[in-house]
């Protein structure tokens, strides 16, 4: 699996989330990207994520890695080769104080460890995908459960729009956007990443 290069991420992708954040539920896929310094690995360790900047979010995201450059006509299955969970970390009060100027999200979004991610594993197609739910534990206690049945634009529209719009490549990967139930980390705060019944990740967070 060639290694990461771009980091695309889905805003309100899932109806409730955007409702449950007072936001519009979009006509078109909003896209919106991160650096790759803001991936982190959820292998059990400690992250470190800012404490003085007002709340951090935490929103649990089902991940696709792309295996080849997207042409016109080929399906996901065809350009997707691997799948992970990951937690797209927001700065909330940082990112409606943004909305309000009408800046970019990059500040609340891009931050370093901003982008926890799950190792990939193998894509067995997006049929198969539909059937598993995936959640987000925190301490022990589901906060987040969602499938990707769920999502307003589904994968293939995702990864259409987004090669489009900005080009899609070998390395690439796409958070597709999280369900409802997002909320505030605290310092000390385990996060456990499932799909189905196994742990694919988790991490325990550090507020500096």
């Amino acid at each position: 699996m060639q290694p990461i290069r771009n980091i695309y991420c889905v805003g309100r992708n899932y109806r409730l989330h955007a409702e449950e954040l007072g936001n519009d539920v979009p006509d078109t896929p909003v896209i919106f990207s991160k650096p790759t310094h803001a991936l982190v690995k959820a292998d059990g360790r400690e992250i470190t994520l800012p404490g003085d900047w007002g709340d951090v979010h935490f929103e649990v995201e089902f991940v696709v890695h792309i295996g080849r450059a997207f042409e016109t006509g080929m399906a996901v299955d065809d350009v997707v080769d691997g799948m992970a969970l990951g937690v797209d970390f927001t700065l909330r009060d940082v990112q409606r104080e943004l909305k309000k100027k009408g800046q970019p999200w990059l500040l609340a979004k891009g931050f370093p460890r901003s982008a926890l991610i799950t190792d990939f594993r193998p894509f067995p197609g997006t049929a198969q995908c539909l059937k598993t739910e995936f959640v987000l534990l925190k301490n022990g206690k589901t906060v987040q459960t969602g499938r990707i049945g769920e999502m307003l634009f589904d994968l293939q529209t995702i990864v259409e729009f987004i090669a489009a719009h900005v080009g899609l490549g070998g390395g690439d990967v796409i958070y597709t956007g999280t369900p409802a139930g997002v909320g505030p980390v605290s310092d000390g705060d385990r996060l456990t990443l499932r799909w189905g019944g196994e742990t694919w990740g988790d991490c325990v967070v550090k507020l500096i």
